[in-house]
């Protein structure tokens, strides 16, 4: 497995050179880019600053993971759900052009106050999911669903979407949410996702999660992607990843 961290809270104010540099020094292999944050790393870039990125983190030996986007597909407007499917493959044009493997999208509730059932929101949630694996498979760039949203991120739920999806380049981005773990145990939630982990978040190492089983079942399942920390940020941000990395290293053994 690789070691990796998102940009959504640490590194959420760097920009491209203190992330890269960073990343290079704590010994972090690489990052997904979260949308709208100070790196600056957006579909709005041009063709030769989409080389330019990709050629600088390329000189750095540090690897971009992922891209981390905001689209989600639970609205009741259509329109609004067409958004968010043209909005996450025009990301996958981005991630293709940067040599990105893949991009992340979410969940992010059901619409069962606005009187539509649980069971037909997360059908809408993963059919819009396909179509996005679909368009993002002809650019070699993978789709992962991340298992967010206070309804939504329940295992059972996200098997429901992956399984409406059912597209060999849509993928789970485990999110080591504290419902997963049951009694200590993760073992019902990750036996309902297994299948189709890609991506893996991780937060802080030192809670009661159960991080030694998860890293074993991923190890065991030949895991070899990331595990991105998901974590706060802090004002001496590269000692708290040199921290972060050692105890990562302790409990991967």
């Amino acid at each position: 497995m690789k070691l990796g961290f998102v940009t959504y809270q640490i590194g959420a104010e760097w920009d491209l050179a203190t992330l890269i540099r960073t990343c290079a020094a704590t010994g972090f292999s690489g990052v997904e880019l979260r949308t709208t944050h100070a790196h600056g790393v957006e579909v709005e870039l041009s063709a030769a600053d989409r080389a330019d990125v990709r050629k600088r983190f390329a000189d750095a030996g540090v690897e971009i993971a992922g891209l981390g986007s905001a689209f989600e597909f639970h609205a009741v407007d259509p329109a609004v759900v067409r958004k968010n499917i043209e909005g996450t493959i025009a990301y996958a044009r981005l991630a293709a052009d940067l040599g990105c493997p893949g991009v992340k999208v979410r969940p992010n509730g059901l619409q069962t106050g606005a009187g539509v059932p649980e069971e037909k929101t997360l059908e809408q949630i993963g059919l819009a999911l396909r179509e996005c694996a679909q368009a993002a498979a002809d650019l070699g760039v993978a789709v992962r669903i991340e298992v967010h949203g206070r309804e939504t991120q329940q295992p059972r739920r996200m098997r429901a979407i992956i399984d409406h999806a059912g597209h060999d380049n849509a993928f789970i981005c485990w999110n080591s949410n504290p419902v997963e773990a049951v009694n200590g145990s993760i073992d019902e939630a990750y036996g309902l996702l297994r299948h189709k982990i890609g991506l893996v978040h991780i937060n802080e190492l030192h809670n009661a999660y159960p991080w030694r089983d998860l890293f074993a079942k991923l190890r065991g399942d030949g895991y070899t992607g990331y595990t991105l920390a998901e974590i706060p940020g802090n004002p001496d941000g590269e000692r708290i990843l040199r921290y972060y990395r050692a105890l990562w290293d302790a409990y991967r053994r």
